[in-house]
């Protein structure tokens, strides 16, 4: 199912925390509120990690991860990766990446399987992605915007793309990850998809804003729960189109 959070009045819940199948990472600072909402939802099957990195609090767009591993920016404290180190389970490496573009959230986007990443990354960090994370990568665009990251959510069950990505582009992209692949929009509008959403395989969190027709999308794409678009999301919208026209 697709939950709706908010970090301190913000909707870009992409922006203060990174989401995978094998753990979770929370920016600190932010209210009970914020964590409650993570962790009555996760803290059984995935640790629920409170952390900062590089001393900012803007950890979803700073580090990229999957169930195999997670890269940090090389500016991270020793500190700041030890703590990290501790509350991660065993089994997913933890590496510093030395990356001009390090704000590695924004310019990479995977799930366990598949990295999306900017045309520019350096070589030296592709192999790290494919090394560390397990994944083959391919440089790519979405919608002409070279910061993937910040334009797609991907998990092994689909991905949501920036609204404006040509039909074409949708085909080879969604080949390319060998998931269904939707254009959409969350916190009514945004086209800033990573920056607004965290998913993995059964759950999805995205800004307070989030209408119910983009949660119902949300929800279908990534095929979490049965939430194929129920007769009632579908009446919505043709209500929603029949009142436009």
């Amino acid at each position: 199912m697709a939950v709706r959070n908010q970090f301190e009045g913000n909707n870009e819940i992409g922006v203060f925390s990174k989401l995978t199948n094998a753990y979770c990472l929370v920016a600190i600072g932010g209210s009970e509120n914020f964590y409650s909402v993570f962790e009555g939802e996760l803290s059984e099957t995935i640790p629920v990690v409170h952390a900062s990195l590089a001393g900012c609090r803007i950890i979803g767009r700073m580090c990229v991860g999957n169930k195999n591993g997670l890269l940090v920016p090389k500016s991270t404290t020793d500190q700041e990766l030890q703590h990290i180190r501790n509350s991660l389970p065993d089994s997913v490496k933890l590496q510093r990446v030395e990356e001009r573009l390090s704000a590695l959230g924004n310019v990479v986007t995977c799930n366990d399987y598949v990295a999306l990443v900017h045309p520019d990354l350096d070589k030296e960090t592709e192999e790290i992605i494919q090394d560390v994370l397990q994944v083959e990568v391919f440089r790519q665009t979405i919608a002409d915007n070279v910061l993937v990251g910040s334009y797609c959510a991907i998990s092994n069950q689909g991905a949501l793309v920036h609204p404006r990505t040509k039909v074409e582009d949708q085909d080879e992209l969604s080949s390319l990850l060998q998931v269904p692949l939707v254009a959409g929009t969350l916190n009514r509008g945004s086209e800033v998809i990573g920056a607004g959403m965290v998913v993995n395989d059964w759950i999805a969190f995205c800004g307070l804003d989030t209408t119910s027709t983009e949660v119902s999308v949300i929800e279908s794409i990534f095929k979490l729960g049965d939430a194929q678009p129920s007769a009632v999301s579908q009446n919505l919208r043709e209500s929603l189109i029949d009142s436009m026209t």
